[in-house]
């Protein structure tokens, strides 16, 4: 068995393709002359249009000298597309064009009010209803819908320039229009700065007057409260309380600081007396003029005891003189440390008393600063809200006074400005008859082209077939000798009633007979297996399979594509009786689907081989039966080849779904039928002529084991007349 692609099979034919066009090139020609002469003649009569254009740049115009006092060209956000595209909308808005119109006696001209000069086919449209009464509409709607037909207004790209164009059949109304347009929304933006500082100054007016009367009244609570609360203010705008509380925590830290000082040398003084210590580290007393001076006349007493010593004796009298001076002076010193041990401690005393005096007034400064700072932090409250309320009034009478002169002296700066003056147009933008008639021939020409291609295509003239997969040989085999006798009483007990039958029966016996002598044994087995097989047609074939039941019918055609026809008669015919069945086509050309669907390109059992699709997509409804196919499909035969194993399952959830499965295999032979065969199988052997050929092909079949293989042929039958809304492939 092959199994081919049908898609392999036919391939397109540049050459037969590209021949259709010389062979109808003179109907291409004509129809692209004959829409060529249309776009000619409707662009040659079509009424001129011209179109004016005006450009406004959308920006602000205040400069350096006008710009209100405290602002900055910074502070003016830059125009960005967003703004640009409301200026437009307001550009086209019903407000500026009815101004237009009426500035310019538009609602006069029969280009835009067409009831002054309607044609007689418009009349004859609205009276059949297949257009609108323009009457219904007043005039100044069907002045405004035929300004907007023929207005454009569009920001340039990557720029804050607006571009307004008007077209009309006048040149000068385009020009005229356009400029009224542009300069119609100058004056509504100088219109709406107007509007907007008259009721900027109605409204500061007695805003301003109300926010003076309120500033004094601010004002006035914040002076009667700081006299209620007596909060006077000392030195870095302080209230006096917590500045006399910050003066005294300084003083008392100084004092205390004294006292320290003063008991700390105090008391190194009286431990130096106790410990009979020197006095000369004590700072105090070295202070002491007195003392320095006992001091020094106890060093020049002990120099000399310390020279005389080197002569005399301690007994002696001088030594001794000096040494009872010393002892009166170290007492006369002592005395005078005690003394100045007192006075630091009256210091200290004293210091002690100034830090509890101290102490005392800033306990009351304390409970004075804490009033005045409850106090003071309703007086900022009343401050913060009279400031607040001065600046609104600086603020907003410097906003009166900057919109009052503006209106005073009708100075209006609008942030837009005609960019280039309207120019009056030469010629007109529509119809370009060059263009149009060019557009129209080639696009004439190619549409043409391309409907020959597709009929051709279509129609197959451009398909030629394709080098496709190649069958082995059928190999020979030989035959055994037949027995004549019995074979020739089995064939008279088989003979048929039909005369037809007999008669091909013996013409197939005689062309056996005047077959070459080469080959005595094969002709010997042909006329045998003549004797034994009748040939039916389509109709008993159908008839067999229906009352044996087959889940299966394998049809074998060994005379090639044409007679595939046999296997898609009995499916149709079997289908017809009721049942469902379904033709598996495996032939190599797709000889017995392409009919059943018009066509060869339908997925199929290749596909299903290679994985490509699934058992719904393969199966398709024959256009001409209640039968379904599955045609040969569109995927590489060599890779579908690969899974020939997948060939039972398949035929197994076939057979499970449908009645019977009807398989064309073509010119197969046992071995490549053997995968397909299963419970409840009838093998049939298609014929058109009784041949040599046919004959071989059933006598392998029989011998290699499908002894009851039936020879069925298509010669003779009629199609039954199809059902109602279904075409008919007779």
């Amino acid at each position: 068995m092959s199994v081919q692609s049908a898609a392999a099979d036919v391939d397109v034919d540049l050459r037969q393709l590209f021949a259709g066009l010389a062979r109808n090139w003179l109907r291409i020609v004509l129809v692209t002359l004959f829409v060529t002469g249309l776009a000619f003649a409707f662009a040659w009569l079509a009424t001129p249009q011209y179109k004016a254009v005006a450009k406004l740049e959308i920006g602000s115009r205040e400069s350096i000298f006008t710009r209100p006092a405290g602002t900055t060209n910074d502070d003016k956000p830059a125009t960005d597309e967003e703004a640009v595209a409301t200026e437009v909308q307001i550009i086209s808005s019903p407000d500026i064009l009815k101004k237009v119109a009426a500035d310019l006696n538009l609602e006069k001209l029969p280009e835009f009010d067409e009831t002054l000069k309607m044609s007689a086919l418009s009349r004859a449209l609205v009276l059949v209803g297949l257009k609108s009464d323009p009457f219904d509409i007043p005039p100044e709607e069907r002045v405004l819908k035929a300004m907007h037909d023929k207005l454009n207004v569009y920001g340039v790209e990557k720029s804050r320039v607006i571009a307004v164009e008007f077209s009309s059949k006048d040149p000068k109304l385009a020009a005229q229009v356009a400029d009224a347009i542009a300069q119609a929304y100058l004056a509504s933006k100088g219109n709406a700065k107007k509007e907007s500082n008259t009721a900027a100054t109605g409204f500061l007016g007695p805003e301003i007057t109300d926010l003076q009367n309120r500033v004094k009244e601010a004002e006035a609570k914040v002076a009667a409260y700081r006299a209620q609360s007596d909060l006077l203010m000392g030195g870095n705008n302080s209230v006096l309380a917590t500045q006399q509380l910050s003066e005294l925590s300084t003083e008392l830290s100084r004092v205390r600081a004294n006292r320290a000082a003063a008991e700390a040398t105090a008391d190194s003084v009286r431990k130096a007396l106790q410990n009979g210590g020197s006095l000369d580290s004590v700072p105090e007393v070295l202070s002491s003029e007195l003392i320095q001076r006992l001091l020094e006349r106890q060093v020049e007493l002990r120099t000399n005891i310390a020279d005389l010593s080197t002569t005399l004796l301690d007994n002696h009298p001088r030594i001794r003189a000096l040494k009872s001076q010393l002892a009166d002076l170290n007492d006369q010193i002592r005395n005078e440390a005690q003394k100045i041990l007192k006075g630091l401690a009256t210091q200290a005393q004293t210091a002690k008393a100034r830090e509890d005096q101290l102490v005392a007034e800033v306990n009351t400064l304390k409970a004075a600063s804490a009033r005045a700072g409850e106090q003071q932090v309703e007086l900022d409250a009343l401050q913060r809200d009279a400031n607040a309320q001065r600046q609104q009034l600086e603020s907003y009478m410097a906003s009166y006074r900057e919109a009052a002169s503006r209106a005073d002296r009708n100075y209006l700066p609008v942030d837009a400005r005609l960019l280039s003056k309207v120019q009056v147009p030469t010629e007109p933008y529509f119809p370009k008859i060059g263009p149009i008639t060019g557009a129209a021939a080639a696009a004439s020409l190619l549409l043409m082209a391309i409907g020959t291609l597709l009929k051709e295509l279509f129609s197959g003239r451009a398909m030629r077939p394709a080098a496709g997969a190649r069958f082995e040989p059928i190999e020979q085999v030989a035959m055994p000798v037949a027995r004549t006798e019995p074979a020739a009483a089995e064939a008279e007990d088989e003979q048929s009633d039909d005369p037809v039958a007999d008669h091909r029966i013996g013409q197939g016996a005689a062309m056996a007979a005047d077959a070459e002598p080469a080959e005595p044994v094969e002709a010997e087995a042909s006329r045998s297996w003549q004797s034994r097989l009748g040939e039916i047609d389509v109709d008993k074939a159908a008839e067999k399979l229906i009352a044996s039941g087959a889940a299966r019918a394998i049809f074998v055609s060994p005379e090639g594509d044409e007679a595939a026809a046999t296997a898609v008669l009995v499916a149709r015919e079997v289908s017809d009786a009721g049942l469902r069945v379904l033709l598996l086509d495996l032939t190599a050309s797709g000889a017995a689907s392409r009919p059943m669907l018009d066509s060869g390109l339908f997925p199929g059992i290749t596909n299903l081989l290679a994985s490509e699709a699934q058992f719904s997509d393969v199966i398709h409804p024959d256009l001409y039966s209640d039968a379904h196919v599955v045609p040969v499909g569109t995927a590489d035969p060599v890779r579908a080849m690969r899974a020939a194993d997948r060939l039972p399952i398949i035929m197994q959830s076939l057979t499970t779904a449908y009645d019977l499965v009807v398989v064309e295999c073509g010119p197969a032979d046992a071995q490549g039928i053997s995968r397909l065969v299963g419970d409840g199988t009838e093998v049939f052997l298609s014929m058109l002529e009784a041949d040599d050929e046919v004959t071989q092909a059933a006598v392998k079949l029989i011998e290699n084991g499908y002894p009851d293989v039936t020879l069925v042929t298509p010669v003779g039958h009629e199609p039954g007349h199809p059902l109602p809304g279904r075409r008919s492939a007779a």
